[in-house]
């Protein structure tokens, strides 16, 4: 039996920082990362987990207290909330609308093909919902978020593979979107004035993005203002979980998380409304950042990394889902040379 180190509270914050500066340094050494765009805490991340495995295999085991993360999950959400704004969906127009409809069709062939493959391999349709829209369109962070709603209501552990999937996601979308979209800047002629040392964030106030290099705009009070905002999202959606739960309302059943996107979302635009607050975007977008960080950070240093190894070996040596491999291969194969994309 493995003898167990544990972390406290305050030393696990404390490791997912240095697990976010490793991430930093290796992403600013290795060319490759940072052409793909890699997250720093992906890449920190599972070298530390790489770490905690070694000692496994050595009769030791790791454990961290992080009780925080969930907050910093939704946190992150709420902010994704804080940043959708009705006035600035209006000012796109029917492009906007067309983009939606485009997004809605390939999400659905995401999930579509994923599940369709899982239940080929013989393995839980639901993975395949990992495998789709939830990283593929969602990234890290929605995969990360997901994986714990799917151990919690459905007992599948998929936050090994919610990694994995979101990384392949990157990694395929700079090797296809990267030249495709340099093609058309080259094509149209385009330039963006943003980040050239500038305030271009009150020539352009649709501008929600934070940049270093303009004018700082975050203060300590604006950055208190929007915390506040950020744990009345949290705390709102804790209430409203629990409610509609003890209401038996089904359809309505989601995670905590998701209500802390609408909240926000209800919270920007009634400001935008009634003008009574302006919420600083600049200050949402870097807490955002900073809160999908440290939860992606807190996330992969502490997978199990020989629990993925055990399941990939059984399900190798399963005759009957290696030949759902290869099917699933010739599926594959024969949708590229027919000049498919999936």
């Amino acid at each position: 039996m493995n003898s167990i180190i544990q972390i406290n509270e305050l030393e696990s914050l404390l490791i997912a920082i240095i697990v976010l500066f490793l991430g930093y340094f290796i992403n600013s050494k290795v060319k490759v990362l940072r052409k793909y765009n890699i997250p720093e805490p992906i890449v920190g991340g599972l070298i530390v987990a790489v770490l905690i495995t070694v000692l496994h295999q050595q009769g030791i085991d790791v454990t961290f207290k992080l009780s925080i993360k969930d907050t910093l999950m939704q946190m992150f959400f709420a902010t994704v909330g804080l940043a959708a704004s009705f006035k600035l969906l209006a000012k796109g127009g029917s492009r906007v609308f067309l983009f939606l409809g485009i997004a809605t069709l390939y999400i659905t062939i995401q999930n579509a093909v994923g599940v369709s493959l899982s239940s080929l391999l013989g393995l839980d349709p639901l993975l395949g919902l990992i495998v789709g829209s939830i990283t593929l369109s969602g990234g890290h962070g929605t995969g990360a978020a997901w994986s714990q709603t799917f151990s919690s209501n459905f007992g599948l552990q998929t936050l090994e593979l919610s990694m994995a999937a979101a990384t392949f996601g990157l990694i395929m979308g700079g090797i296809i979107g990267g030249p495709v979209a340099q093609r058309l800047i080259n094509k149209h002629k385009l330039k963006s004035e943003f980040g050239d040392g500038e305030n271009h964030h009150i020539k352009h106030p649709e501008l929600v993005t934070y940049s270093d290099q303009e004018e700082d705009r975050i203060t300590a009070k604006n950055s208190i203002e929007v915390l506040f905002i950020l744990l009345i999202c949290v705390t709102g959606a804790a209430h409203v979980k629990e409610l509609v739960d003890s209401c038996g309302i089904n359809w309505l059943r989601i995670p905590d998380f998701v209500y802390a996107l609408f909240i926000g979302v209800f919270i920007t635009n009634l400001c935008e409304t009634t003008k009574v607050y302006k919420v600083n975007k600049e200050t949402v977008d870097a807490l955002g950042t900073i809160s999908l960080s440290l939860f992606l950070a807190m996330a992969l240093m502490s997978l199990q990394l020989w629990g993925t190894t055990r399941t990939c070996v059984t399900n190798v040596a399963d005759p009957n889902r290696t030949n759902g491999y290869l099917s699933a291969f010739c599926l594959l194969h024969h949708l590229q040379t027919n000049g498919q994309e999936l």
